[in-house]
């Protein structure tokens, strides 16, 4: 347990077969619409392709829409950076070198902690281990949704289907039982949730990588946060790169492509 306000509040940590540490460290974010999945990883799982380059990895769970709404979400994020830090002797972790990385909603909310680092209304410090930062040095988002006014106009103009039918202002979407409201009527908590709200030029390095055939999140969210990092943060520290598959899959999850991602670690954090 990284917190005690919920029974979701726990985490896995896998360290590397071979060192003594302290390792570097990436946190993995699952996704599944902010309402579903879970921190368990299977055998041959992606993230365990980074042990063997020397970093230690946490998957944490978060708790749900349907248990509260955002932003709890990113405050659990948050307080299970800042436990990893309290307990980095324990666990034998780098505490100052520390990157985020989740998929879809867990996308989201990676990029969500990359910008807002020092964002006193997106952390519950009540939580555990005020006294630890939650800034991390790294951010991999892979296909999250960025600004949910756009999601349905986007998945229009790339000629997907509307999610359910009726689109993600749906009052049965995903994104509203996050925000605890539809899209167009709370466009204020939509901001709130943007990760482009928090943009500021301390922001750590991004590496961004999204489906062009995606439509569940429109390869346009990516889009519109590498447009809004890179002029702030610097061209060179934030990378977008389009692969050719949906949302997901195995283009993603190869030895190659998880060896780019180790990369651009080795890059930032070594």
């Amino acid at each position: 347990m990284y917190a005690v306000a919920s029974a979701k509040q726990k985490l896995d940590v896998y360290l590397p077969p071979t060192g003594t540490g302290p390792f570097p460290l990436v946190v993995w974010v699952h996704g599944g619409g902010w309402w579903s999945e879970d921190k368990s990883l299977q055998p041959g799982a992606p993230q365990f392709g980074l042990l063997a380059r020397g970093y230690a990895v946490a998957s944490i769970n978060y708790r749900f829409s349907s248990e509260a709404i955002f932003p709890a979400q990113i405050f659990d994020v948050k307080a299970a950076i800042r436990f990893l830090r309290g307990h980095a002797t324990e666990y034998g972790l780098d505490k100052d070198r520390v990157a985020v990385w989740g998929s879809s909603a867990g996308g989201h909310l990676a990029a969500l902690a990359g910008t807002s680092g020092g964002v006193a209304a997106l952390e519950d410090l009540a939580q555990g281990n005020p006294g630890e930062s939650s800034r991390v040095q790294a951010v991999i988002d892979w296909f999250g949704p960025i600004d949910f006014l756009q999601l349905d106009a986007e998945a229009l103009a790339d000629g997907c289907p509307l999610f359910d039918g009726s689109g993600y202002d749906s009052p049965s979407s995903p994104v509203s039982a996050l925000i605890g409201a539809t899209v167009t009527e709370r466009p204020d908590l939509v901001r709130a949730a943007n990760p482009i709200t928090y943009i500021s030029t301390d922001d750590p390095p991004f590496f961004i990588q999204h489906g062009t055939q995606d439509c569940s999140v429109s390869q346009q969210q990516s889009q519109l946060l590498y447009n809004a990092l890179a002029p702030v943060v610097g061209y060179s520290r934030v990378t977008l790169q389009f692969l050719a598959g949906g949302h997901g899959g195995p283009l993603f999850e190869d030895a190659a492509n998880v060896g780019k991602i180790a990369d651009f670690l080795d890059l930032h954090l070594k």
